[in-house]
């Protein structure tokens, strides 16, 4: 049984993939400032408050639902922020391959979680915690 969002591994992972993002687009240029580095830290932290807010609401099978999906959306467009960011050189190739992976896994659980919410255990979390390296 979940007890708390923290017990979602999925959750924790789109946690600290937003705190990376927060790190690495320091070093975004100033012009991105309002657009680039704006977008890709709200997409990513989207895709983590979706998970929560949908388990405070997880009462309500079709909301719990939506927010999942809703995270899927910001996933999704995290991922097409990152591309735009390894392309326009702000990330290098290693650290959008990283992040992009990662992402795809997060995309595979909320999935696994919208099919099976009912008869979901979580398992304690294995995500490492927020390093300087990514």
């Amino acid at each position: 049984m979940i007890k708390t969002v923290k017990d979602l591994i999925v959750y924790t992972l789109t946690y600290t993939l937003a705190m990376e993002i927060f790190e690495i687009t320091k070093k975004f240029p100033k012009e991105e400032k309002y657009s680039l580095t704006d977008q890709i830290r709200r997409s990513s932290r989207s895709a983590n408050i979706n998970i929560r807010e949908g388990n405070a609401k997880r009462k309500y099978e079709n909301v719990f639902i939506r927010h999942l999906v809703d995270s899927i959306g910001s996933s999704e467009e995290t991922r097409g922020w990152l591309e735009f960011a390894k392309d326009c050189k702000y990330i290098t190739n290693d650290e959008f391959t990283s992040l992009d992976n990662r992402y795809e896994e997060v995309g595979a659980m909320l999935n696994s979680l919208i099919n099976k919410w009912h008869t979901f255990t979580p398992l304690i979390s294995k995500v490492k915690p927020l390093t300087s390296n990514v």
